[in-house]
C-alpha cells in the first residue's frame, strides 16, 4: 500500500514521516488487505495547533473511502488520535459487511451529477445573484440502501450524504441531527 504524507504550513520530518507510514500500514492492512492507497495530510491551522486529515482508499474497487480527521497541538498527538478514529470506522465497516445481508445484491446503479464548489463569501454583486462557482467536477450518486447509505456516510466522515434509495428508487438525504442522531430527507418523484 502506498502511504502519502504531507503536510501545509508545517514540515513533516522523517521521524514523523517514518511513524505516520509504519503506523497507518499496520493498521489498515489488518482490516483492508488490498488497501490502495493512504494519504495524510497535517495542517497548522493556528500557531501550534495541528489538524490531521487521513484519507484511505480500501481497494475493493467500490469506491470506498474512508476518512478521519484530529486536532492536537502536537503532531504525534493528532495524528494518533486521527488513527484511533480511522481504526474504528474500518472496524465498523468490517463489522457491518461480515453481519450485512443484502436483499438483491444485484448491479449498483449510478446517476451522473456535476458537483459544484461554490465561495462563502456573501459578495454576489461582482456575480449577480449567484455566488462565484470555484471548482466543478463530476461524480456519481449511488443507489444504495439507507444502511448502506449511512455506512458509507460513517466511513467518508461526512455530515450529509446524497443517494438513491434502491427500495424507493427515489433521491434521499441523510444527515446528522445536532442531537446526534441520523435523519433522512426521501424526495417524491418530480411530474
Amino acid at each position: 500500500m502506498k502511504v502519502i504524507v504531507s503536510g501545509q504550513h508545517i514540515d513533516v520530518g522523517d521521524s514523523l514521516r517514518s511513524h505516520i507510514q509504519d503506523h497507518v500500514e499496520k493498521h489498515v492492512s489488518k482490516y483492508f488487505e488490498n488497501a490502495i492507497s493512504s494519504s495524510v495530510i497535517l495542517t497548522m491551522e493556528k500557531p501550534h495547533y495541528i489538524r490531521t486529515d487521513v484519507l484511505v482508499n480500501e481497494g475493493t474497487g467500490k469506491k470506498v473511502l474512508v476518512k478521519s480527521t484530529a486536532h492536537d497541538s502536537d503532531p504525534y498527538r493528532s495524528f494518533d488520535n486521527a488513527l484511533v478514529k480511522l481504526e474504528n470506522q474500518m472496524r465498523k465497516h468490517k463489522d457491518r459487511l461480515k453481519h450485512h445481508q443484502r436483499v438483491n445484491p444485484g448491479k449498483l446503479a449510478f446517476i451522473e451529477a456535476k458537483k459544484y464548489v461554490i465561495s462563502p463569501s456573501n459578495d454576489t454583486e461582482d456575480h449577480g445573484s449567484s455566488p462565484a462557482i470555484i471548482a466543478e467536477k463530476m461524480t456519481s450518486i449511488e443507489e444504495l440502501t439507507v444502511g448502506d447509505a449511512v455506512m458509507k456516510m460513517d466511513l467518508m466522515d461526512a455530515t450529509t450524504y446524497l443517494f438513491v434509495n434502491s427500495g424507493t428508487k427515489r433521491l434521499n438525504v441523510l444527515y446528522y441531527r445536532k442531537d446526534g442522531n441520523i435523519a433522512w430527507i426521501e424526495v417524491p418523484p418530480i411530474a
